[in-house]
């Protein structure tokens, strides 16, 4: 199986939300996308692109994606936030995953972030398994904390 790991083009959008969607359903929110395609390439692609895609061919069909953006650490400086890691599941295990990574670890290190981070689902034990053998640090004394929309207008208007 030949491999292609390249940036993504606005044109990938609508295939790269089939995947966002299918890793909703996953994670078993599969109501939680609300974002749409031509969102996707206004965020990804505009005058300030607010993140960054890296997208896995096979047979010129994309099977799997990362998509990351900068953050800042008051401790580290330049930071990179993987906020998606997705292969289809027909093609985990198969390496498109591994290289997916590895495209980010060198983006990473070719941008000089003092760290790449993000966040794992507890219960995806096979997600932890891999980043643990890439020598990854899963840190499980930290709490990821959220305000969706209609909580920031609760918290403001209370």
């Amino acid at each position: 199986m030949n491999i292609n790991v390249r940036e993504s083009q606005p044109e990938d959008m609508p295939q790269v939300l089939e995947l966002i969607k299918e890793l909703a359903h996953f994670e078993k929110e599969p109501n939680a996308v609300i974002i749409d395609a031509e969102q996707l390439k206004k965020d990804g692609f505009g005058k300030q692109p607010l993140f960054k895609c890296f997208v896995a061919e096979v047979d010129d069909k994309i099977q799997g994606m990362a998509l990351i953006y900068f953050r800042y650490s008051t401790w580290k400086g330049k930071t990179v936030h993987l906020e998606d890691l997705m292969v289809r599941d027909r093609f985990r295990g198969k390496g498109l995953g591994i290289a997916l990574y590895k495209k980010v670890m060198t983006y990473a290190l070719e941008q000089n972030v003092k760290r790449v981070e993000w966040v794992v689902i507890d219960w995806n034990k096979n997600a932890i398994e891999f980043y643990k053998n890439t020598g990854a640090n899963v840190m499980t004394d930290w709490n990821t904390v959220q305000f969706d929309e209609t909580s920031i207008k609760n918290f403001l208007n209370s």
